[in-house]
């Protein structure tokens, strides 16, 4: 066959795809370690020649020629094994050793003196190699051909007329041989004949066949084996010569001949393994020509001079970390089905090869031992019984039975068939009614069957038609025809009836048949038996009436006896003339419904060989050990070393499998050094290893691993978008994309806003930025999920926590509560002229919305109309008198306080507060000219308005403060006790501090007691009951006379301070 011919389709055979054959690396492999001859393409799944084959040259002149080929499938390991055989095509044509064959016969051999000639080597087989001889035509000599037990064929030359030395002293004849084939091929030969005076005897071997033995690899001049032949010519007629007579090229080189003593030696090397059994054609000549053959047949015998050659077959490499521990299975469990019995229910007429049910069985082994075959046993018809078998392919195989119950319900689909009377044509038969039968007497049956069950075949007769209707009648279930009263002389000879036979189905189906009756002691009495029927026009009918009338009374007479012998015998209805059961002739059955042994639908059987591997992804490799000696030399022993997660095991002849043992994993070890050795049981035991190098191929099965539990990013506000906060880390020990992680953030909200609006982090180097700039003081601190993802297929993640904390900076100056700096507005604080030294006169009240020590708040007073006069705590912020009170000292007074926080650099703000040293308002002569700047003109009109509004206030809350005094009967002489708080109009939103937190760090009460225009009155200084203020609890008494003339032109004093801070 040509290269690229197709042998045939491997895909379509195993039922296997195109795209499996290319996914699951399809190729041929062979045993041979030479030429490969056929291959797989894998585009079409055909089989294909890809070198010339040669029979001859691959096996010679054996009677089959067969390549074994494998195909090896990968993920998962299968093998199959493909046997080519190669058939022989005439395409060799027969040859002979030599070109001149030559003879010499002496004239005196006598007619049928025979000659033995060259035998001509086909190296085809069978009909195509060599099937006859022919001579040319001549009148001295006949070509005779004669066949060996082995099918070999060789020409003898006979003589048919007697030579003549004078006349001829020579002939030369051609000699053709043909084989079989077609076309015909054939070869020559030229026969030369010297005719001699004298030479009548042809050498003879000692033996036709000459045996022996030789050891594979003899060393050269091993002598073999002697052939040796004798003539009893004398003189050179007796001289004989020993050649090989068509002995190939490969023979020839192996041994030698010695011509005269006949002596085989070898000069070559014998292989065993390339041919186990060697035959030599001798042949023996003596001097005039005459020849003889003999065959010399020598057993190689095989010595232990292979090592095994280890093969791989196929491997999976590198191989996944995670093949599962691959365990053997033994054939130790039977199929269990699911339930003990199954019932299976079909209405009849159904169409072939519809379903009745299914039944299951598991089998917990695995692969073949775990492989159900069903099948059924025996089994019986209409509601029937069968066994299913369940069988694995374990070895020996397990099997357990279930008992099916099929039950088929049945269904109206046949008529009522009519047996008697039968129905065919217009045939009729005809039952004689003696004249004297007296009323109830049977007169005959019909009979019907119907081939339902059940209701469907419950029968009922009935008379549709009658020549008397009152004169017979039939019974409804019996079918029997009685007379109802006794036959009377009017009555009609002819009487026909008809009986309709219907079913209890659903719906009915019925059947009619016409009885003909004749009224009748013998047929003497019936004029004309042709018009028995309502049909006068078959007038042919008389002579097969009369025919018929006789056999059935006949017939009628006899079963009636009999009848009545069974129904005396058992003493049961006497007056019943016959009573028995019709049964269906079995030519009713369908010849084909036959089932034997119910073994099903595939009548053939089929025998498959499939090699597969014991574990799909556990499987790493296919080896194939040979070794070419034979019997016990190339018996094979194959290991691997201990310290590996592999081991071997046996599968199909000469083939193991390399499957793991344990779980592998890439990050521990990567990479599995095998070394595979085989030994055979020679001896001495030869051996051979091969190496493989196994790289275990990663899968994604670690997640990425942070290198830290939780990150913390401090960042300080007022930052520039886009720097950097922090920089998480995780690890991820599998390679490549399995091992390259991507960082993302996960979705969520930061105080109702996405976190992607906050922060972002770099996808490969896992570095956070800030999307925005913070404000400390609106947001200090937040979380954020960030998810370390692997390019792995299924993807892993792991999630970390990140903890943004922002740092304040100082940029909130001090904003000043009170006083509160509102345009050119002022407060004024009064002063009493009778002041200590320390006595508290004001508060400044500042707050920062800053914190730490960037909201620590410093006060300072940086300008002072007299700068011994007043001082301000620094912490406190609390204005008080340095000394008492002079005269000399200047009614108005204007501090310009300074508060500073503690930040870097610090940030301050300032105030002015203005204070009348006066015990009341008449005294200061031009209140508008207080400010330093006296352009405030319009200050009159809105102090008088306040003062008003004032005093209205400080009136109403007396009066309160009173009524809450009395009725607790507490400090009767206080007009009121209690904290002024700072409005929270003078409090940013943002600033509420709770439990001293913030920037006011103390609560202070100050209770402030001022006269209501009585004369006598005591006036108590502000007090302080903050730990860290000086005390000031003195109280000045004077007596009423030291106020009048101070007082007594004021209006109602103003409240100036009661605070809570």
């Amino acid at each position: 066959m040509r290269r690229g011919s197709v042998i045939g389709n491997l895909g379509k055979d195993l039922g296997l795809g195109i795209a499996s054959l290319s996914s699951r690396k399809a190729r041929i492999d062979t045993d041979r370690n030479g030429k490969r001859y056929c291959d797989i393409n894998l585009n079409t799944g055909d089989l294909i020649v890809t070198d010339r084959i040669d029979r001859e040259a691959l096996c010679g002149k054996k009677a089959t020629c067969v390549l074994k080929e494998e195909l090896v499938l990968e993920n998962p390991l299968e093998l199959h094994r493909i046997s080519v055989h190669v058939q022989d095509i005439n395409d060799n044509a027969p040859q002979f050793s030599e070109d001149l064959i030559s003879l010499e016969i002496t004239e005196s051999a006598v007619k049928g003196a025979r000659f033995l000639l060259s035998e001509a080597h086909d190296a085809d087989i069978g009909t195509n190699t060599v099937q006859r001889y022919t001579l040319q035509n001549n009148e001295h000599f006949t070509i005779n051909v004669d066949t060996e037990s082995g099918g070999r064929k060789h020409s003898e030359l006979v003589l048919v007329k007697e030579l003549d030395r004078e006349q001829e002293r020579e002939l030369k004849l051609v000699l053709t041989a043909l084989d079989g084939g077609s076309p015909q091929r054939s070869g020559t030969v030229v026969i030369h004949v010297t005719v001699l005076d004298a030479n009548d005897n042809a050498p003879v071997f000692s033996q036709a066949v000459y045996e022996a033995s030789l050891p594979e690899n003899s060393p050269p001049d091993t002598v073999v084996v002697t052939v040796s032949a004798t003539d009893a010519d004398e003189g050179p007629n007796g001289d004989i010569t020993y050649n090989f007579d068509h002995v190939s090229d490969d023979h020839v080189s192996l041994f030698s001949l010695d011509h005269k003593t006949g002596e085989i030696r070898v000069i070559g090397s014998i292989d065993y393994e390339s041919e186990t059994s060697i035959e030599l054609r001798i042949r023996a000549k003596d001097g005039p020509g005459l020849t003889s053959y003999c065959t010399v047949i020598i057993d190689v015998t095989d010595v232990n001079d292979n090592p095994p050659i280890i093969s791989l077959k196929s491997l999976t490499n590198p191989i996944p970390e995670n093949v599962v521990t691959w365990y053997r299975d033994i054939n130790d469990n039977p199929p269990v089905f699911e339930e003990q019995s199954y019932s299976a229910y079909v209405s009849e007429n159904n169409k072939p090869g519809s379903t009745l049910c299914s039944v299951s069985a598991r089998d917990p082994d695995w692969r073949q031992n775990g492989t159900v075959i069903y099948s059924l046993l025996a089994g019986e018809l209409r509601s029937f019984k069968v066994q299913v078998t369940a069988r694995d392919n374990g070895s020996p195989p397990l099997s357990s039975n279930v008992t099916v119950s099929v039950f088929i319900s049945d269904v109206n689909d046949n008529s009522p068939q009519i047996l008697y009377p039968a129905p065919e044509g217009n045939s009729f038969m005809t039952e004689l009614v003696p004249k004297a039968a007296h009323g109830g007497s049977l007169v005959s049956k019909v009979i019907a069957v119907d081939a339902d069950s059940g209701q469907n075949a419950w029968l009922s007769y009935h008379i549709v038609k009658s020549t008397d209707p009152g004169l017979f009648t039939i019974g409804v279930h019996s079918g029997e025809i009685r007379t109802q009263r006794d036959i009377s002389e009017s009555d009609s000879m002819k009487q026909n009836l008809i009986v309709a036979v219907k079913d209890n189905g659903q719906p009915s189906l019925s059947a009619t048949c016409s009885m003909y009756l004749l009224i009748s002691d013998n047929l003497a009495e019936v004029p004309e038996l042709k018009d028995i029927s309502y049909d006068d026009k078959n007038s042919k009918l008389t002579s097969y009436l009369i025919i018929a009338l006789v056999c059935v009374s006949t017939f009628f007479l006899t079963f009636i006896i009999i009848i009545l012998g069974v129904r005396f015998c058992r003493r049961r209805k006497p007056r019943l003339l016959f009573d028995g059961a019709v049964a269906i002739p079995s030519a009713y059955l369908p010849p084909n419904y036959a089932d034997v042994d119910g073994t099903g639908t595939l009548r053939s059987a089929y025998n498959y060989d499939a090699y597969l591997t014991t574990g799909s992804r556990t499987k790493v490799g296919i080896i194939n050990v040979q070794d070419r000696d034979s019997d016990n030399n190339r018996q094979v022993r194959c290991s691997i070393q201990q310290n590996v997660p592999f081991k071997l095991v046996p599968s199909i002849k000469n083939y193991y499998s390399l499957v793991s043992t344990g779980q592998l994993d890439r990050e521990l070890v990567s990479v599995y050094n095998i070394t595979i050795t085989a030994t055979d049981e020679g001896s001495p035991p030869l051996s051979s290893s091969k190496s493989v190098e196994l790289s275990v191929a990663d899968i994604n099965d670690n997640p990425p691993v942070f290198e830290e539990q939780s990150y913390s990013a401090y960042v300080s506000e007022n930052n520039k978008p886009g720097s950097t906060l922090c920089s998480v880390s995780a690890r991820d020990p599998d390679w490549r994309q399995n091992g390259t992680v991507i960082y993302s953030l996960l979705a969520g909200e930061v105080s109702g806003a996405p976190v992607s609006s906050y922060l972002s982090v770099n996808g490969d180097t896992g570095v956070i930025h800030a999307v925005r700039s913070f404000d400390y003081e609106q947001l200090r601190s937040f979380k954020v999920q960030v998810t370390a993802r692997d390019n792995g297929s299924p993807p892993l993640s792991s999630n970390v926590t990140v903890s943004v904390f922002i740092s304040d900076v100082n940029d909130n100056s001090p904003q000043i509560l009170y006083p509160a700096p509102e345009g050119n507005s002022f407060m004024t604080e009064l002063v009493p002229k009778a002041a200590h030294g320390g006595s508290l006169v004001s508060k400044v009240i500042a707050v920062d919305a800053d914190s730490g020590q960037n909201a620590w708040l410093s006060y300072h007073i940086v300008k002072s109309t007299d700068p011994g006069l007043f001082t301000i705590g620094v912490h406190s912020g609390e204005i008080r008198t340095q000394r008492d009170i002079s005269e000399s000292d200047s009614m108005k007074q204007n501090l310009i306080v300074a508060v500073k926080d503690n930040g870097q650099p610090s940030l301050s703000a300032t105030c002015s507060m203005y204070l009348l040293i006066s015990d009341n308002l008449a005294e200061v002569p031009e209140l508008k000219d207080i400010s330093y700047d006296d352009k405030n003109s319009k200050l009159t009109s809105y102090l008088i308005i306040a003062l008003v509004c004032v005093s209205t206030f400080f009136l109403t809350f007396i009066i309160i403060i009173l009524g809450v005094r009395f009725c607790r009967r507490r400090k009767p002489r206080l007009l009121f006790d209690g904290a002024v708080a700072i409005p929270s109009a003078y409090l940013p939103p943002n600033y509420a501090d709770v439990d001293g937190t913030g920037t006011l760090r103390s609560a202070y009460n100050y209770d402030a007691y001022l006269t209501t225009g009585s004369r006598t009155s005591d006036f108590k200084f502000v007090t302080s009951y903050n730990d860290n203020t000086l005390p000031a609890d003195q109280t000045l008494r004077k007596s009423p006379s030291d106020f009048v003339d101070p007082f007594e032109d004021l209006e109602p004093p103003v409240e100036k301070m009661r605070s809570n801070i």
